[in-house]
């Protein structure tokens, strides 16, 4: 504790110092060597995202976590690039079937430091689509930008929405995600997406006013009766998904994770999405960009169910046209 407090005294003496320099070249070299000097403040402390790394606050960035917590250095890290015309079509990604979603209950939501956190205390399941047993819900939080800015954890085909909510789910055996990290596919994850809507999503009026009531870290809020439903688009619609393996996206980044990313997003309005970012870190600065870059597939396969849409880039379907339109003209 004490070095990072000499490493951030230092930080600080320097930028003093950069502030009496008048001599226009020193100016020029000084914010370099600021920069470089106060990288060494930002490596220590606990995991953090980008966002939050300061030399007032130091810890640990993305790309460091693996000196901290070894499995986020692995081969099968989330979140991913879903590149979609490399998807493979897989018959056996039937509708999940969802139980218990409907049913309502009542707990708080928490501010973790790191997102926002919801433990749901009845049980709800999912099944089918190919999933090797029931997997019970413990938690959902979720990953945003700023102000609507791009902040989903996975992209598709390059694209980052502007946020993502993950379900986090357990095999129905084990009594604790500890035990059920253990197993190698102990954790089943749903994703989804949220897109920019004119309207507010009156479905949200009660997370959005608790959300608005943590602003500061390990601050809780108790929620009105919700249920999981009301968070995601009907059953109907949740037939396109991808799926693939990886890990948390937090440390330790276990590699325990079957993950379902969904095709349809969530609606929210601009208004409703900038309450998220009134969140605050542990500093106090916007929670904002709470988001871990996406990782390589190191040869994974990434499947898409039979309602999954295979999308073709404007350049490809240019050319296609291009190529149609040549063969159609007479010789």
């Amino acid at each position: 504790m004490r070095s990072h407090r000499r490493e951030s005294s230092h930080c600080v003496a320097f930028s003093r110092l950069i502030q009496r320099r008048s001599n226009m070249q020193q100016l020029l070299i000084l914010p370099v060597l600021l920069a470089s000097f106060c990288t060494v403040c930002a490596g220590a402390g606990g995991w953090c995202y980008y966002s939050q790394s300061t030399c007032d606050h130091p810890c640990s960035v993305p790309e460091k976590w693996p000196g901290g917590y070894m499995d986020c250095g692995g081969k099968s890290q989330s979140p991913i690039n879903i590149v979609t015309r490399k998807t493979v079509k897989d018959e056996r990604l039937t509708p999940i079937e969802f139980k218990n979603y409907q049913q309502t209950f009542k707990n708080s939501i928490t501010n973790n430091g790191h997102s926002v956190k919801v433990n749901i205390p009845i049980t709800c399941t999912i099944s089918g689509g190919d999933l090797s047993t029931t997997y019970k819900a413990v938690q959902f939080h979720l990953h945003w930008g700023k102000d609507g800015g791009p902040g989903s954890e996975h992209t598709v085909d390059g694209e980052q929405y502007p946020m993502e909510l993950h379900i986090v789910h357990m095999k129905s055996n084990y009594a604790d995600l500890t035990t059920a990290l253990r197993d190698p596919n102990g954790v089943a994850v749903l994703g989804f997406f949220y897109e920019v809507s004119k309207s507010p999503n009156r479905m949200y009026d009660t997370i959005i006013s608790g959300v608005e009531s943590v602003a500061s870290k390990n601050v809780s809020f108790s929620l009105p009766s919700i249920s999981l439903a009301q968070l995601i688009p009907p059953e109907q619609k949740l037939t396109s998904y991808y799926r693939y393996k990886g890990s948390l996206t937090t440390p330790p980044c276990s590699e325990s994770v079957v993950w379902t990313v969904f095709e349809t997003p969530i609606p929210l309005s601009m208004d409703q999405m900038k309450a998220f970012s009134k969140v605050q870190f542990y500093d106090g600065k916007s929670m904002a960009n709470n988001f871990r870059p996406v990782q390589p597939l190191n040869g994974r396969l990434v499947y898409r169910s039979a309602g999954a849409t295979l999308w073709v880039s404007s350049a490809l379907l240019a050319a296609a046209l291009t190529t149609a339109l040549g063969l159609s003209q007479p010789n």
